[in-house]
């Protein structure tokens, strides 16, 4: 979702001086800005930015960890066509990527289960392979 935001930001900075030097802003949570950053983001924050949109749309994607069993299906879904109406191609494609992981994707909601574990041991015997 962070590459398909900075996709954006990078094609609207090209006729949108504002967004110049703002790269990091878009990739952190807003409870992670710094004082400088969000001063930028307040005076972005009103414009009508494309890349504004994906940040939300980033910002809503996070918030699907949060929910709860019952209910995280019906939000990924609704989260799912708000991505792909977007108009943003970059934001259209993560949520197609995130629909053919749908199942992956929501079952980690049902059992908290992610093959982390898995992957890390990977990466260590491809390192002592290597």
């Amino acid at each position: 979702m962070n590459e398909a935001i900075d996709k954006v930001r990078r094609e609207e900075q090209s006729h949108n001086v504002l967004l110049k030097k703002t790269r990091y802003l878009w990739l952190k949570n807003p409870e992670n800005l710094t004082i400088k950053q969000n001063e930028t983001f307040g005076s972005l924050k009103n414009l009508r930015l494309k890349t504004l949109k994906a940040y939300s749309i980033k910002l809503a994607l996070r918030d699907f960890w949060n929910q709860d069993q019952h209910s995280a299906e019906g939000y990924l879904k609704r989260w799912y066509f708000w991505a792909t109406h977007s108009r943003l191609n970059p934001i259209i494609d993560c949520a197609k990527t995130i629909k053919k992981h749908w199942n992956g994707v929501t079952n980690y909601i049902k059992t908290k289960i992610s093959n982390g574990i898995l992957e890390g041991t990977n990466s260590l015997i491809q390192a002592a392979k290597g």
